[in-house]
């Protein structure tokens, strides 16, 4: 197997547009990719564009019919089809929607593929992450799952055990249903609780489905307002464990970077280093559990200068063998760039200033008053003894 990473882009990605007055502004993409230039972290790595996914391949996830309204709408705007959750505020219609789509999910696609026959032990694709698009609809930003199809091609190359760890702060309810009733797939979610943020699902005791895939869903729902210490106190409190109990064969991990304390959409109150934190983290069990074998993806992340470029440019670092030192000062060129394309002020450094992040372990002790280690509990009440762990 080639130690060499891979970066799936394509400038076309950015082409994933939903209007000037959207909160998913395809400049994330583009500020990312020059932010990696910058660091010069492409030298690191192969840079491959993938073909776009086709129908073949985007029906192992999606629908006959949906993927025929997203053609219809990507043809006609005008005329899409609300019923399948095009058109919406969420997912308003473009012309060339499905094309840029299966473009995103070709990448992910293309990711997977390489790492399981050996070409890469990483890949990367930020532009994926798109964890809410249903098999027969879109839904929150998203019209192709495309952390569902690099899995869904992962078991057709022959893959018997893959696990996905989403830490996107909205729940990976897309990925979740794919997979609901397969065995062979673990989803884990850390998330902000559905009281209080979308899609108002991945409660703790969505489990998987009954009889054949009980425990095959982890569900780790956050209370508003956690930050870093309770964050990766809960991530440490849960994902290890199951993952060494499932043996995975790949690990796919989606790295919405919305969990973050400017994040407008949401409630949490992480860090760009704790976000640090658990990429380093999860590229350890990856190597621990998964021979290496590692997807990375993108997801949210809608403060689009200050936090999603950074924290990206981050895992890029990590998925490469060249992880960027927080400390790191921010290449002039990139400030400049940022200004010129936004009027926004570009951060100077590579952190938030709270490196190393402090944090409890779990087994440090259990608070019973405390709504974070509450939450934690709950998680692995409602899983644990169905893999045969202790909670």
């Amino acid at each position: 197997m080639s130690g060499r990473a891979q970066l799936m882009w394509d400038e076309a990605v950015t082409g994933y547009d939903f209007g000037p007055d959207h909160p998913m502004d395809p400049v994330r993409l583009s500020l990312t990719r020059s932010l990696v230039s910058a660091f010069g972290l492409d030298r690191e790595m192969d840079v491959v564009s993938a073909k776009p996914a086709g129908e073949s391949t985007l029906r192992l996830v999606h629908r006959e019919d949906y993927v025929a309204a997203v053609k219809a709408a990507s043809a006609d705007p005008g005329g899409a089809d609300q019923a399948y959750g095009l058109g919406t505020v969420d997912d308003p219609a473009f012309a060339g929607m499905h094309e840029v789509s299966a473009l995103i999910a070709g990448q992910s696609v293309g990711a997977a593929e390489a790492v399981w026959r050996g070409g890469a032990l990483h890949a990367v694709n930020f532009a994926g992450g798109l964890h809410h698009a249903m098999p027969g609809g879109a839904s929150g930003f998203c019209i192709y799952n495309d952390a569902s199809l690099a899995i869904a091609r992962l078991l057709e190359l022959g893959a018997e055990r893959v696990a996905y760890v989403d830490v996107d702060v909205h729940h990976g309810d897309g990925v979740q249903a794919a997979f609901w009733e397969d065995p062979r797939v673990l989803t884990i979610s850390l998330h902000e609780h559905p009281r209080t943020l979308f899609p108002q699902t991945g409660w703790p005791e969505e489990t998987g489905a009954s009889p054949g895939a009980e425990g095959s869903a982890v569900n780790v729902a956050f209370p508003a307002g956690t930050g870093d210490a309770g964050w990766l106190r809960a991530f440490h409190a849960v994902v290890p464990e199951v993952l060494a109990e499932f043996r995975p064969q790949v690990l796919v991990t989606q790295h919405g970077a919305d969990t973050h304390f400017e994040d407008p959409l949401a409630h949490l109150a992480v860090s760009l280093d704790a976000q640090r934190a658990v990429q380093v983290a999860l590229h350890e069990l990856a190597h621990e559990h998964s021979e290496g074998r590692w997807v990375a993806l993108g997801g949210g992340g809608y403060a689009v200068v200050d936090v999603v470029p950074r924290s990206w440019t981050h895992l890029v670092g990590i998925v490469a063998g060249r992880e960027i030192a927080p400390e790191s000062v921010i290449p002039e060129g990139w400030r400049q760039e940022v200004f010129a394309r936004t009027r926004q002020l570009a951060p100077a450094r590579m952190t938030d200033g709270r490196w190393p992040v402090g944090w409890a372990s779990w087994e440090a002790g259990y608070d019973p008053a405390d709504r974070l280690d509450q939450a934690v509990l709950a998680a692995r009440k409602a899983v644990f003894p169905l893999r045969g762990l202790l909670p």
